[in-house]
């Protein structure tokens, strides 16, 4: 019997990018740890990927290439070879590709956060197409674009020293459930005297273990963050040094905020007065004062202003001068990888292929001949994106070719004319940054790939050259394409590059960034300043300034659709991952709707009774959960659930509708109307 353990790291869209120890008996997997060497992992893993090689040895875990017999969405598939998968795939590909290869559709995201099997050959092997563009949307964007007009990129503090934080802010965010180790490191700043403040409509898990929690109304974030700023201004609890020096466009942002006194913005966000002022306050007055936003805050029309004007504040008390001090919403824009040279989108060169939205494929799947042909990876897209019904309209054309490289037959894969067997984390290489802490975590495979699953890499290498492109670019090994991600020129010159035979010995590196990375200004905006007002937003004909913008969906009692809804994720859910998995789907239960008392009442609702969630984008029935964690005249559809496991056949998404933010051209699935009814 031969034990070995396996250096690797956690490939889901999580900030925690943990690193993975795995043990492997006579070539099986038997364990999957956290790296207690790594100093943010510490040896410790969420109950999800804890459960990791349940996952990989899943009796339902795809193993062979299989092509559908029956009606589109029936999962109707037999078993075929490779050989005569790819060569259909290639015929059919080149077919649409001597006329309009813009009509060829990449679809992916983050089904693995991974630079070489996410978007390296794949990349590549669209690029040289001339396939149309994904514009990679559905989480972050909004998000990401509001840093960059801010703080000139996805950039922030360092989240290990959260720890020496006396005030901890965390908005948006469900830590408990989504940034398992930021919360340990939270807690432990709770237990040195820190105050903790929870800012989320919803009465989280996380809002139960803090000092405070601020259950303002979905999509008033920005009001709020206003409406500390008039505080901070008319009691002078400035940093006038620090704005002096290093911001930009304060006499501007000062009128803005002059607008939003707390009165305002309590009536707004359904807050008390005296909470917003002691907020404010405790602000300006606990240092050092730190800010752990998440992406919760921007899935809302006004998304990406509330997260400029929550970015603005450090800048006004000068909190960035403290390793404590500061926010973090993403850190990736810390990292020094050569993205470009894995992408290569220099060889895309088909002026006529479009930008397509993955927000809104439900749209462009339903727009004549703009797509003939899409390919999913890294995705479910009939799961995760918006306005359900249409996505599921555009995947059942019969005159849409499909497929789908996947781990098990999932909602998407049920639509598809070909599903390929992918390889799990635990049986290719690859390498990860992190947008939570600011390490290169290196994935080594511990298994041989099971059955005849291939790495996403591999499968694009054989197709290309089954379709005939030879190029070189197309053929590099996964191993050398991770050595690539470093090759980035500032890594490379600089003091403490991270290396290859780091990662190779510890399975991780970090990135030179300073403790207190802004303490001295020097942020990579065009002015090295915090910009305040952004000259670039006033270019594009957009408002240079944050401001709150209302939600497409703002219920009142009297409305049609009085109930606004939000879908955070499930607790032992990560996106539409995990979900069969049986052991985590056991903890779970049930799709649920979260309803407070009142509103439960009035409709006569009954806890665990079965009911109907609807708008005028559709329905689905699910089982209600009577709760205070659901403030009046909201609701919570936790998901996001296979919708062939829900009830009807349906998840949360039926409802949410494609309507795009402020900026980043994002989705809005926080800005959504419904009513509720028994069923």
């Amino acid at each position: 019997m031969t034990t070995t353990t396996i250096l690797g790291a956690c490939p889901h869209d999580c900030p925690d990018t943990c690193a993975l120890v795995t043990t492997v008996q006579d070539g099986v997997a038997i364990k999957v740890q956290g790296n207690p060497h790594h100093p943010l992992t510490d040896g410790v893993l969420c109950t999800k990927v804890s459960r990791y090689t349940e996952r990989t040895y899943h009796p339902d875990r795809l193993l062979h290439p299989m092509k559908r017999v029956g009606p589109k969405g029936s999962g109707q598939f037999q078993q075929v070879t490779w050989d005569e998968a790819l060569s259909d795939i290639a015929a059919r590909l080149n077919t649409i590709a001597q006329t309009h290869p813009e009509r060829i559709l990449p679809y992916s995201y983050a089904g693995t956060m991974g630079m070489v099997q996410g978007e390296s050959i794949a990349m590549r092997f669209f690029n040289l197409l001339g396939a149309a563009r994904l514009d990679r949307t559905i989480c972050s964007s909004a998000g990401g674009e509001a840093l960059t007009q801010t703080l000139g990129g996805k950039v922030g503090m360092k989240v290990q020293f959260f720890a020496q934080s006396q005030l901890i802010i965390i908005w948006g965010s469900n830590a408990i459930t989504s940034s398992v180790h930021f919360w340990r490191i939270a807690q432990e700043a709770k237990r040195q005297g820190a105050k903790l403040v929870c800012i989320d409509p919803r009465r989280s898990e996380t809002a139960d273990k803090c000092d405070v929690h601020l259950a303002l109304k979905p999509g008033t974030d920005a009001a709020l963050a206003l409406a500390l700023m008039h505080e901070l201004i008319t009691h002078d609890w400035l940093d006038h040094d620090y704005i002096a020096q290093h911001t930009l466009g304060f006499e501007a942002l000062r009128a803005r905020a002059l607008q939003w006194p707390p009165e305002r913005a309590a009536e707004v966000c359904g807050l008390k007065l005296a909470d917003i002022r002691q907020l404010a306050h405790d602000y300006a007055h606990i240092q050092p004062a730190a800010i752990r936003l998440n992406y919760g805050v921007q899935r809302a029309r006004g998304g990406g202003n509330a997260v400029r004007a929550v970015a603005c504040l450090p800048a006004l008390t000068g909190a960035w001068r403290h390793r404590g001090g500061g926010v973090v919403l993403s850190a990736s824009g810390h990292a020094l990888h050569n993205g470009v040279a894995l992408q290569r989108p220099d060889l895309h060169t088909h002026a006529k292929a479009p930008l397509i939205n993955m927000s809104t494929i439900g749209d462009a799947l339903n727009t004549p001949n703009l797509v003939e042909a899409v390919v999913v990876y890294n995705s479910n897209p009939v799961a995760v994106a918006p306005e359900s019904a249409k996505v599921v309209k555009g995947f059942a054309r019969e005159d849409l070719f499909t497929v789908v490289l996947e781990h098990f037959m999932t909602d998407t894969a049920d639509f598809a004319d070909y599903v390929l067997p992918a390889t799990t984390q635990l049986e290719h290489w690859d390498i990860h940054n992190s947008y939570g802490h600011t390490d290169m975590v290196l994935n080594r495979p511990a298994i041989a790939p099971m059955g005849e699953a291939k790495t996403n890499t591999q499968i694009f290498r054989e197709l290309a050259e089954r379709m005939g492109m030879h190029d070189p670019v197309l053929q590099e090994d996964d191993e050398s394409l991770c050595r690539l991600a470093l090759q980035h020129p500032r890594n490379l010159q600089s003091a403490q590059p991270v290396t290859w035979e780091a990662l190779l010995q510890h399975g991780f590196a970090h990135w030179p960034v300073a403790d207190a990375p802004f303490a001295q200004g020097g942020f990579p905006t065009a002015s090295g300043k915090c910009e305040f007002f952004s000259e670039r937003l006033a270019a594009q004909g957009l408002d240079g300034l944050p401001d709150f913008i209302p939600n497409y969906e703002s219920p009142s009692p009297q409305d049609r659709y009085p109930l606004a809804m939000i879908s955070p994720p499930a607790r032992n859910f990560l996106n539409s991952s995990f979900v069969n998995v049986k052991s985590l789907r056991d903890i779970e239960g049930e799709q649920l709707l979260e309803i407070h008392p009142n509103d439960a009442a009035s409709r006569h609702v009954k806890d665990g009774a079965m009911v109907r969630v609807f708008n005028d984008r559709g329905s689905y029935h699910c089982k209600a959960k009577v709760s205070t964690r659901a403030r009046p005249g909201m609701v919570v559809g936790l998901g996001i659930w296979w919708r062939k496991l829900g009830a009807d056949g349906k998840n949360v998404n039926e409802l949410t509708s494609q309507h795009l933010t402020d900026m980043g051209r994002a989705p809005v699935f926080y800005d959504c109307a419904v009513q509720v009814e028994a069923s």
